[in-house]
């Protein structure tokens, strides 16, 4: 399992791990993807292309735009 937490928006839960799970495929489990979040794993800002190991915690920050 990896424990996954979206900071800023209350969500926390575990999503099942699988063999060659990228951050790219964490973000899409939680309604995200590489261009509306930055992700760390384990307390390291990740790149997309990451792989997560089964045990992972992975942090959600969603990027905030506007003017």
């Amino acid at each position: 399992m990896i424990k996954v937490k979206v900071i800023g928006r209350g969500i926390e839960k575990e999503i099942e791990w699988r063999k060659g799970m990228k951050v790219r495929d964490v973000l899409r489990e939680v309604g995200f993807n590489t261009e509306s979040a930055i992700a760390k794993v384990n307390g390291k800002v990740a790149l997309e292309d990451k792989e997560v190991k089964d045990g992972d915690f992975v942090e959600v920050i969603p990027v905030v735009s506007g003017g």
